[in-house]
This record gives C-alpha cells, structure tokens and sequence, in this order.
C-alpha cells in the first residue's frame, strides 16, 4: 500500500491503514512550471526554484527522492492518493494523475485491472487534511474510488492548461465540464486572480495584504493569520506569504514598510491600493504562473475581477 498526499502533517501514519506514506512536497502555484519538461527534468527545475527561493531546503534531494518512491509504484497492491480542496493540493493532484496516465493504469478503466497493476484510488475532500487526527483520516478510508477514466482526462488536460505559455487555456477548461474533479474549478479560478489585476497591477493575495495592513498595523503572524480569513480554501503557506511580503516591502517604491516589526502602507502602497498608480509600472514583475511567466514593466496578461476574465494587456 503506497499512500500520497500533500505534506508531512497529515498523520497517516498513525491512521492505523499501515502501508507506505510519501508527501508530494511541492507548492506549484510558486514559480517555474513550464511545458515540455517530463517529471524528472520538471524536479530539477522545481528543486532549484525552491532552493532559491527557501536556502537549505535541500529541494533537489527530497524531489528526487519523491519521485523514486512514485516510480516504484507497481511494487503495491494499492495507491491512494489524499488531497484537498483548494489550489496547492489541486495542482499535485492534477500532475500526479497526468504522470499515472502515462503508465497504462487508465487504460483498465478501473474494472478489470490486471493482479499485477495495482489500484490507483482517490479521496479528495472539503477539509484540511493535516488537522484531522489518523483515527478521522481512517474514517474516510471507505470512501475511496478507484480513478476514473474522466478524472485523468480531466486532470490531463488541466495539467496541460497550467503549464502552457498562453493562460487562455485554462478559461477554456473552466467553460467546459469540470465536474470529474468537483473542487478543480474553484482551485483553478484563485490561480488566475493570482495574475496582476487590470486597475492596479496587484495580485489578489498582494491586494489582500495591502487592505490588512492598511486596516490596522500587524505584525508577521497577525497578517498571515488575517489572510488566512480571506481565503475561501488557503492554499498559501506562511513560506509563500513571506515571500509576497517581502516583495511589496523591498521594490523599487515600496508599497508596504515595517517598523517596531509592524506593518503598514506606504503612500505609494496606498495609491495602488486606490488604483492611482500601477504596481507592475512601478516595480515591474519577473514572476511565473504556472508556465507563464511575467516580466517587465508590463505584464502581457492581467486579471479582470469584475469581468471575472483574463484581459491581455
């Protein structure tokens, strides 16, 4: 039994399941995630990004050591994979059964599969995994599904969406049928209001951070703490949110300033907030979203919040 899930908090290890867990380490809507590269070259980058990003993360070893144990799958009788809701999970998900599709399970259907393939099962819920205890993560252990021949073609086709050039792709899946994979719709809209907004050239956590310290002075976990309240599904860490920190607070013109270890707006932070000036104009951009990556003092694509659309720019 090979379990797979989304980090090292979830405690199925002490579910009483027994069997192999292997956390999928890796936060996708953070940098590089470009087309063409298999699992393997894809790692490298991704490890070289995060250990850029989070020195002596040591990303290259864990990565190559993760995707060793998902090699080594047919070793089991069953892989369950467990994930959430909400963007960070969505993405692993979504590139770990476009990788099963290229291994030949699909092609059983589900029914019928051969002794020596083993079943690869889905339990993708509406909670945080990492609080429940084993005993509530053994409790939804009835309720797993073999993958469907929809999901992978779904989660296929999402995968590609994510890492193209062109973000376009992604709002055809959205007009289409998402419904093989309930929570990937609501992930995958969060991931487009991540672009730079029309009016002002913020991405939403970017603009959410803004508001809160502009509302009253917090400190680094009170922020983060705020920002958590704002999210439908939190999907960003306080690694993550540490970096769009410090981003507003160390550009060209500041948007954002610390003092006695508080928050608060700077006035250029507060005319972008207004919409009187533009962040990406200000401080250009060298950020990537999935396979897009946005550089300059303009970014090509932005997000239309009342429009709920992508506008090229």
């Amino acid at each position: 039994m090979l379990h797979v899930t989304n980090g090292t908090a979830v405690s199925l290890d002490r579910s009483g399941l027994g069997g192999e867990v292997l956390a999928w380490i890796d936060m996708l809507h953070e940098g590089p995630v470009p087309a063409g590269l298999a699992m393997d070259d894809l790692s490298r980058l991704r490890a070289k990004f995060l250990d850029g990003a989070w020195p002596g993360s040591h990303s290259a070893e864990t990565l190559a050591n993760r995707d060793a144990v998902l090699e080594r799958f047919p070793e089991h009788e069953e892989v369950t994979l467990w994930f959430e809701h909400d963007l960070y999970d969505q993405l692993q998900l979504i590139q770990i059964l476009d990788w099963f599709s290229s291994t030949g399970i699909p092609a059983y259907g589900g029914t019928g599969i051969p002794a020596c393939v083993p079943r690869l099962s889905l339990i993708c819920v509406d909670n945080y995994l990492g609080r429940l205890t084993g005993p509530q993560l053994a409790g939804l252990w009835p309720s797993r599904h073999t993958v469907t021949a929809a999901e992978f073609h779904l989660a296929a086709a999402a995968w590609h969406a994510f890492r193209a050039p062109d973000p376009a792709g992604i709002e055809d899946l959205l007009r289409g049928d998402t419904s093989a994979l309930p929570f990937l719709a609501g992930a995958l809209q969060r991931h487009l209001q991540q672009f730079p907004a029309v009016e002002n050239g913020l991405s939403r956590t970017e603009r959410q951070i803004l508001e809160l310290a502009g509302a009253a002075r917090r400190d680094f976990h009170a922020l983060f703490a705020a920002d958590q309240q704002r999210e439908e599904r939190i999907f960003i860490g306080d690694g993550a949110f540490a970096r769009y920190v410090s981003g507003l607070c160390d550009c060209r013109h500041p948007l954002l300033l610390q003092e006695g270890g508080e928050y608060e707006l700077t006035r250029t932070g507060r005319d972008v907030l207004a919409s009187r000036a533009d962040h990406i104009r200000l401080n250009g951009i060298n950020r990537w979203l999935g396979g897009v990556h946005l550089t300059g003092a303009d970014a090509l694509w932005r997000w239309d919040e009342e429009r709920r659309r992508l506008a090229p720019h």
